[in-house]
């Protein structure tokens, strides 16, 4: 997994102070793979129960990180409450990394 300790650390606050322990964060794409170079971060966030305009929040915290984690591309699904379930979400599901 490609992403570092701290990079790691700003992810976990930064969806603990959005969604408390309600969510789980899931590294998923390019970044797992070791040899890889460069690439974005991808993100896949799962909330337990409704939230209010989901691609509106994703944008938010993507913004947000991509401020923390000095200009590196965040990219984020969010995944909540009956909000219709993706490919996107099988793929990150089964092989993501959860960091929460």
């Amino acid at each position: 997994m490609r992403i570092s300790l701290r990079s790691k650390a700003i992810i976990q606050q930064a969806v603990a102070l959005r969604w408390g322990d309600r969510a789980q964060v899931r590294l998923f794409g390019s970044r797992l793979d070791d040899s890889a170079k460069g690439g974005d971060i991808d993100l896949h966030v799962q909330v337990q129960g409704e939230v209010d305009n989901p691609a509106w929040e994703a944008s938010l915290l993507a913004a947000q990180l991509q401020r923390q984690l000095d200009g590196r591309k965040v990219d984020v699904r969010l995944l909540g409450g009956h909000q219709n379930h993706l490919p996107i979400d099988d793929v990150a599901l089964s092989e993501g990394a959860l960091l929460t």
